[in-house]
């Protein structure tokens, strides 16, 4: 609660004659009466009123007050202190981390690290893709059927669907930094013996994979721990939003790199580059971030004060963790595990076939079909923040949790309903990136439903939770991976399995709209 004070000040007033000097020690008297009734009402009401002083000098009134010279002594900047102060990102002149004051803009602490998660994100999600692309030339090359195609491609889910319990668990207990590091130095290891693998048989090929998921397993969990302690409420789904703007951007980037390195330096040059990146990475996150903004050393105390008041979940780390009994036991759950489950299913028929479905369906070059791949995921990148931009928006605006989420997620699971069937109608390479394009980019929503309710029903344990749901998830993900696989070749077409898709997609936003809730549920 604000107090107020009035302001201490000096009257000048101009010099007179002994006439009229009398006059004016006759009003200073009176108004020294007025003032102290006022001061004796106003200090029972708990307001403290400081000593007025009047002076003469000079023939000009000037007002002097403390703010006056507060400004003066500290380069005319206003410090304004209130509960709840909302800033962007980038704020005004603070006070550093020894209580140096730094004029102009600084960048804050929580923009540095969601940067870095971004980018790893980003990385993430290209070494994934750099196999999507450089399977058509190894199945070539060693004679794989559609079948077998689908078990390589799946062969990363099998160690991924393992981690994400895992890593939940460890991100929640030791933080997302050091966990999130260990898995980016197994990963890009994994990377990089994968092309070796392959060229040995294809058991290793398939352990390397499958290590190479274990590893990327604990990635969703360590950034959603990591984002949920650096960031307020009211932008968590932006920082959110940024970060899978990253992931969705490498596929991006992978898609149009990797044919372009395989076709000038070979299938090892692509694996190599990549996994090289996430090695130098490694060597900025260990020493520029902390798992928590309070142990950092250069965030400042405003940016700190910020980020504690802008949380409603401030007991959850002290918060016992739920049993997995407890979990099940509330609808809400299954509501975060049904969208997770549909989430995976449409993602990675689309993550891990679109290039083979461009290039079967309409017989476009390996060039041609990275290109029309590469194209729906950047837009996913963009209205991935949008979302998030939008949904912080509408819960400043007051609209309930529940209900940004439940519409955040409803659009993000009929729009790729519909878009989908659409897909099955498409008659040229060009109209069918539209259609993908339509779906990826509005299943980005269920960035800001499901994915961020897990930090509204149990922020004590969101790592933990989202590692189980991303486990069931997963297997969802290896069956609708390896089933497109036998789907194409038992029907010899795409479009039986995208139509099963889309209807999943429509009964779970019914089933979300439901059960799905923004209160906390477990305590």
């Amino acid at each position: 609660m604000a107090v107020v004070t009035p302001i201490k000040s000096t009257f000048l007033i101009p010099p007179s004659s002994s006439s009229s000097g009398t006059s004016h020690r006759l009003k200073l008297a009176g108004f020294r009466r007025t003032h102290q009734r006022i001061q004796s009402k106003l200090s029972t009401k708990g307001i403290k009123w400081e000593e007025t002083t009047c002076v003469q000098k000079g023939d000009v009134m000037r007002l002097k007050t403390e703010e006056e010279k507060e400004k003066k002594g500290r380069g005319m900047m206003i410090s304004c202190r209130a509960e709840r102060v909302e800033r962007g990102f980038l704020v005004g002149a603070d006070q550093g981390a020894g209580g140096k004051e730094i004029g102009g803009f600084v960048l804050p602490e929580r923009f540095k690290v969601v940067a870095l998660v971004a980018f790893v994100m980003c990385l993430c999600n290209a070494d994934r893709v750099v196999m999507s692309v450089a399977i058509v030339p190894l199945a070539e090359a060693h004679g794989w059927s559609s079948s077998f195609l689908g078990i390589v491609q799946s062969s990363f889910l099998w160690g991924y669907i393992f981690s994400s319990v895992v890593g939940g668990a460890l991100a929640d207990k030791y933080g997302g930094k050091r966990v999130l590091a260990w898995g980016v130095t197994l990963w890009s290891l994994a990377t990089l013996l994968t092309p070796w693998a392959a060229d040995h048989s294809t058991g290793m090929l398939l352990a390397v994979r499958a290590i190479f998921g274990l590893a990327e397993g604990v990635a969703f969990p360590s950034m959603n721990t990591l984002l949920s302690r650096w960031f307020p409420c009211h932008e968590r789904a932006s920082a959110v939003g940024i970060s899978m703007a990253g992931f969705h951007l490498g596929n991006v980037i992978s898609f149009l790199l990797t044919p372009i390195i395989m076709s000038s330096i070979g299938i090892h040059g692509a694996f190599a580059l990549f996994s090289s990146v996430g090695l130098l990475w490694l060597t900025i996150w260990v020493n520029g971030v902390t798992n928590d903004p309070g142990e950092s050393r250069l965030i400042s105390k405003t940016e700190l004060g910020l980020i504690q008041a802008g949380k409603t979940d401030s007991a959850a780390k002290n918060g016992e963790i739920p049993s997995l009994r407890q979990l099940f036991s509330k609808l809400p759950t299954w509501a975060i595990v049904v969208a997770n489950v549909t989430n995976n299913w449409g993602y990675f028929v689309l993550l891990s076939w679109m290039p083979v479905y461009f290039k079967t369906v309409f017989s476009v070059n390996l060039k041609q079909a990275a290109w029309f791949s590469a194209m729906p995921w950047g837009m996913m990148a963009i209205s991935g923040y949008i979302a998030g931009a939008a949904s912080d928006f509408l819960i400043k605006a007051g609209y309930s949790i529940t209900f940004v989420r439940k519409i955040m997620q409803s659009i993000g699971f009929i729009g790729p309903g519909v878009s989908l069937l659409c897909l099955n109608y498409a008659k040229t390479p060009a109209t069918a990136s539209i259609f993908l394009t339509a779906a990826l980019s509005l299943s980005s929503f269920s960035q800001a439903g499901f994915l961020l309710n897990m930090q509204d029903i149990a922020p004590q344990c969101a790592g933990f939770l989202h590692g189980i749901t991303n486990s069931i998830g997963t297997l969802a993900a290896i069956i609708s991976t390896i089933g497109t696989g036998y789907f194409v070749q038992w029907l010899g077409s795409f479009q039986a399995f995208l139509t099963v898709t889309a209807a999943l997609y429509f009964i779970t936003t019914i089933f979300w709209n439901v059960y799905a809730t923004g209160e906390r549920v477990f305590y």
